[in-house]
């Protein structure tokens, strides 16, 4: 039976290691579910897959984009669809691995149809965006869709600004676009959640960052900073950075706001994950867990 693995997890738990396990078992490709390992140059902040992780099992859309490049939730289930069409001729199984929660829930249920956007508006709305900061599209999103205002993240800047592109270019509020459709999939999905007892991620988290650094994190970010107005840059570990490159913190304050970000996005993607009653859970706290031989007896159901 044609299959897709989606195995996810909040930021630090694991994934890449037991998705490169489970591949080398099923001899399968691996599609990442990274909003941002999507983009090049970008390798160190968002813990994408290493070269030599990425020779042990063919990965795909890592590293696929320019930081310029505009990419949506709806590209991404379109893409993966279509690839998922070619992979599975081969491979009866296939691996999804991440944690971006959209991205996930567009592939496996599907997303609205939602109208394109004109370039000119979108330039129009980045341009007024990096004059004069997300509160004057805020107030015009507020005026156009108070639904849609009062359940958005105000400080997700593309949320925000996607929602207003929507109403300007089709007339209507954009709340009354998403139906949330479930859509049918000619494949099965079998959904497996990684996770750990919380003081154990949150240690995993700040050591990660703190290799980050090692790593050269400062110096990837410091190469970015030119382009830090871009939307691929407004995340966890560059947007602490281009403030301290701004001379409005230090970098030990930029790197303590890392990791207590990242742990704030942990909590986040847990609680989106956790409503979801597909997802069967396996938490790698525990002594003896094999989550190699838990994906295997889920997938012989």
């Amino acid at each position: 039976m044609k299959t897709l693995l989606v195995l996810l997890g909040p930021t630090g738990v694991g994934k890449t290691d037991w998705s490169l396990s489970i591949a080398e078992v099923l001899r399968c490709p691996i599609i990442s579910a990274d909003s941002r390992q999507l983009y090049r140059g970008l390798s160190i902040g968002t813990a994408a897959p290493t070269p030599e992780q990425m020779r042990r099992v063919p990965h795909h859309f890592v590293g696929i984009l320019d930081p310029t490049d505009y990419y949506s939730a709806s590209d991404f289930e379109r893409e993966v669809l279509s690839l998922l069409s070619t992979f599975h001729q081969e491979h009866p199984v296939v691996i999804m691995s991440g944690g971006s929660m959209m991205y996930i829930d567009a592939v496996c249920n599907g997303i609205d149809e939602i109208p394109n956007i004109d370039e000119g508006l979108r330039r129009d709305l980045q341009a007024l965006y990096r004059k004069e900061g997300l509160d004057p599209i805020r107030q015009q999103l507020k005026i156009l869709d108070p639904t849609f205002y009062d359940e958005v993240d105000l400080k997700n800047p593309q949320r925000v600004i996607h929602a207003l592109e929507v109403c300007l270019m089709t007339g209507k509020p954009y709340s009354s676009l998403r139906t949330n459709p479930r859509k049918e999939r000619p494949f099965r999905i079998v959904k497996v959640g990684l996770t750990r007892d919380r003081a154990e991620l949150y240690d995993r988290i700040n050591r990660r960052v703190d290799q980050m650094v090692v790593d050269g994190l400062v110096e990837e970010a410091r190469g970015l900073f030119p382009m830090r107005h871009l939307n691929a840059l407004n995340t966890v570990g560059y947007k602490e950075l281009f403030a301290h490159f701004e001379g409005e913190c230090t970098l030990e304050f930029a790197i303590d706001k890392i990791k207590q970000h990242s742990r704030n996005y942990a909590r986040k993607q847990l609680s989106w994950f956790r409503r979801d009653k597909d997802i069967h859970w396996i938490n790698l706290s525990r002594e003896g867990v094999d989550v190699l031989r838990g994906a295997l007896a889920l997938l012989e159901r």
